[in-house]
């Protein structure tokens, strides 16, 4: 069977999920607006450019990777999986020995003065080598043995990411997993057990977690306990979501954020969501829901409709990410969730998950573009 010849860039350019660019394109202008208020504390207008000015440029190199990952074949990656898994290892473990340490944990690297989380890599490069592996054909999704391969390669990066310790961005990785195994076909036997046995030792947990991180949950139990110290964060964010009432104060006259209640170390990262809603209100916030909801129907019709059973995991696997990054995002900064320290996709701050991000956007993009056509 002859395979069609590659088709020039302008074309795949044209040919891509332009709903799901725009809902993209909302959320990070909406990000970038909200940044910039999140900084501002009523000085001149240039005071607050730091955080701003630093994820223009983040937004501009994820809106290049992205490009380049849409027009670039997803099967390249997919046949580079095992490689860039084994690079994620390796970057995982030179951050315990080689890492910088920010707030007692090691969760960067500095290349070339740049700081680098290595573990937003590793997800991404996860969820490649589980859709080839489940969907490549190599294993047999319904199988037990295809749900103990997958457990064990998801266990280094999660082991190396707790160890660091960065509690959040490891707990993702489970979620994630859980629900490429159920995208594959993966049998429900093994999915309840699996389930069954995750709530039972969950308890055990407790006794591996950091001081900080039973503090964390401790805090999530009773904020009141200790208000000033790390409940405060907990207790602001709530006091923010709730002050915005329907419309919101307006943009930049957020009091929690404005006044510094909310801290500037926190605002335009983790605790972004807080600053939104009370500058818009439930309607402003509700509508930055409906975008994530959009974009998140866009990465699960990729799924449903390539004909590629690995692409479409590849896909499933970045709407898991996506969606459990927001859900857990949100989740904390009500009150529904302890403090894990996870950024809101596309929102929030940050360089190296801006990257990831944006990198699985591209991927997803370019499984849309070729859904119902081959290349050489």
């Amino acid at each position: 069977m002859t395979r069609r010849k590659t088709w020039p860039w302008w074309q795949r350019f044209w040919a891509q999920d332009w709903l799901a660019i725009l809902a993209a394109a909302i959320l990070i202008a909406t990000g970038l607006a909200f940044i910039y208020s999140a900084s501002w504390r009523g000085e001149e207008i240039g005071l607050a450019g730091g955080w701003f000015n630093k994820q223009i440029v983040w937004v501009t190199l994820g809106t290049a990777l992205a490009f380049t990952l849409a027009q670039v074949d997803y099967r390249v990656w997919l046949r580079q999986a095992w490689w860039l898994y084994l690079a994620s290892i390796i970057l995982l473990v030179l951050v315990l020995v080689a890492g910088t340490k920010v707030y007692g944990a090691y969760r960067w690297l500095n290349i070339f003065g740049v700081q680098v989380q290595p573990s937003e890599f590793a997800k991404v490069a996860l969820v490649i080598l589980l859709a080839r592996i489940l969907g490549g054909g190599a294993i047999h999704p319904r199988s037990f043995g295809a749900v103990v391969v997958t457990l064990l390669l998801m266990a280094a990066p999660f082991l190396l990411i707790l160890k660091e310790p960065d509690l959040g961005t490891a707990a993702i990785l489970l979620p994630t997993t859980l629900l490429i195994l159920l995208a594959s076909g993966a049998a429900w036997r093994y999915l309840l057990g699996l389930g069954l046995l995750a709530a039972l030792s969950a308890p055990l947990g407790w006794f591996f977690l950091s001081n900080y991180q039973r503090e964390r949950i401790a805090t999530f139990l009773d904020p009141s306990r200790d208000p000033l110290g790390s409940g405060w964060n907990a207790l602001q964010s709530a006091i923010a979501v709730g002050s915005g009432g329907w419309s919101g104060k307006g943009f930049l006259k957020g009091t929690q954020n404005v006044l510094g209640f909310l801290p500037r170390t926190v605002a335009p990262t983790d605790f972004i969501f807080p600053v939104i809603a009370e500058e818009t209100g439930f309607i402003g916030a509700s509508l930055l829901l409906l975008v994530f909801g959009v974009l998140l129907t866009c990465y699960l019709r990729v799924a449903g409709t390539t004909r590629d059973p690995a692409g479409s995991l590849l896909a499933t696997g970045m709407a898991s990410l996506l969606f459990c990054h927001v859900v857990v995002n949100i989740g904390m900064t009500i009150g529904l969730l302890p403090i894990t320290g996870l950024p809101l996709p596309l929102v929030s701050s940050g360089g190296s998950f801006m990257l990831s991000t944006m990198a699985g956007f591209g991927l997803v993009q370019s499984v849309y573009v070729r859904r119902m056509r081959r290349e050489e």
